[in-house]
This record gives C-alpha cells, sequence and structure tokens, in this order.
C-alpha cells in the first residue's frame, strides 16, 4: 500500500521530441523520512551560485579594482578578503594598486593570492605596495579566460558528483526499510536533478565563453 501511494505521486513525463526517456517528478514530503530532496536540491544549487560568483567576480575580459577585493588571503589570523587587509585602488587603466601599509606582514601573502587567484594577473611589489599590471585584452588572454572558466565548471562538476554521491549514500541506509522500487525511484530522482544541475552549469559556461571571446 505505501508503494503504491509513493507511486502514484510520481508523474512520468516525456523528454523532448522523439526521446522515450521519462522524468520522475517525486513530492518531496512523501519520502522525508528517507532523504531531504529539498536540502539536496538546494545543495545543488548553490553550486550554480558559486560557479556564477566564481565567473562575475574573476573572469571579467578587463581587470577592475573590485574584482580583487574578495581574493582570499591566507593570513595568521585566517583567511581574509583582499579588501580587509589592503586598500585597493586604480592608479591607471592599466595598473592597479594594493595598499599594504596597514597589514605590511600579510603583502607576500597577498602576493601569492592575486598570482594564485585564476585571474591571470602578475603583481610586482614596491616597498608595502603591490602593483598589479592589467592583461592586454589580447585574444591570447581572452582564450586563457576561457580555460579558466571550464576548469572552474569542471571543478564544479566535481562538487556536484559530492553532493550526488551524499544523496545516494543517505538513501543507501534506508534501504533495509523502504521497498526497492521506492529506492530507485529516489535514485533516479538525484540523478535527474543531478543531471539538470550540469546541463545549468554547461549553460552558465556557454554563456561565459561566448562573453570571453566577444
Amino acid at each position: 500500500m505505501l508503494l503504491l501511494f509513493y507511486s502514484l505521486n510520481v508523474h512520468f513525463l516525456a523528454k523532448g521530441k522523439g526521446h522515450s526517456q521519462t522524468r520522475v517528478n517525486i513530492n518531496a514530503a512523501l519520502v522525508e523520512d528517507i532523504i531531504n530532496l529539498e536540502e539536496v536540491n538546494e545543495e545543488m544549487k548553490s553550486v550554480i551560485e558559486a560557479l556564477k560568483d566564481n565567473f562575475n567576480k574573476t573572469l571579467n575580459i578587463r581587470t577592475s579594482p573590485g574584482s580583487l577585493d574578495k581574493i582570499a588571503v591566507v593570513t595568521a589570523d585566517g583567511k581574509l578578503a583582499l579588501n580587509q587587509i589592503g586598500q585597493i585602488s586604480m592608479k591607471s587603466p592599466q595598473l592597479i594598486l594594493v595598499n599594504m601599509a596597514s597589514f605590511p606582514e600579510c603583502t607576500a601573502a597577498a602576493i601569492k593570492a592575486i598570482r594564485e587567484s585564476g585571474m591571470n594577473l602578475n603583481p610586482e611589489v614596491e616597498g608595502m605596495l603591490i602593483r598589479v599590471p592589467i592583461p592586454q585584452v589580447t585574444r591570447e588572454h581572452r582564450e586563457t579566460l576561457v580555460k579558466l572558466a571550464k576548469q572552474n565548471t569542471n571543478k564544479a562538476k566535481d562538487s556536484l558528483r559530492k553532493v550526488r554521491t551524499n544523496a545516494m549514500n543517505k538513501l543507501k541506509k534506508s534501504k533495509d526499510t523502504v521497498s526497492e522500487d521506492t529506492i530507485r525511484l529516489v535514485e533516479k530522482q538525484i540523478s535527474q536533478m543531478a543531471d539538470d544541475t550540469v546541463a545549468e552549469l554547461d549553460r552558465h559556461l556557454a554563456v561565459k565563453t561566448k562573453e570571453l571571446l566577444g
């Protein structure tokens, strides 16, 4: 009777023209004792949001002072945003300055963080001042940014796989108390959610790639 109740709340939909593949749409409230599907969905959405945030902050054709603000710098007090330990300003369209006078002991760590930010930046130091030349907008620079966008998207997919694996492992713990058919339906739902998220990640990559290549 329980299996029938679950099955009645699963809708099978045709997926696109000429495809017989079905999609499930399980009412999350019906399986909340097994797994919190809404929580899984939120975790997958957070992977998308993190990638979008990464694209917006670090992969721009023209580097601006604001794009350096949130670069994480490893300090003795933990990770701090660059704008918390240095004054960031635009000296010219080709140069950003980071004044480290307030935290000179963090200068080396700041330089390392800027170099490893994935923004193709090569900072130089003059005492307590970090000079950050802005790369010219060449075709090579654009293609470098596209490569970084792909790398970041692959990292996002790795994060997504961890979310999916954790959800599947949680589900396995219920195999002794829930019917196999119900477990299979929930597994299909989780896989479907992951596939939809991958498609969304790829869509954002395609949009960013088009923007970067011009």
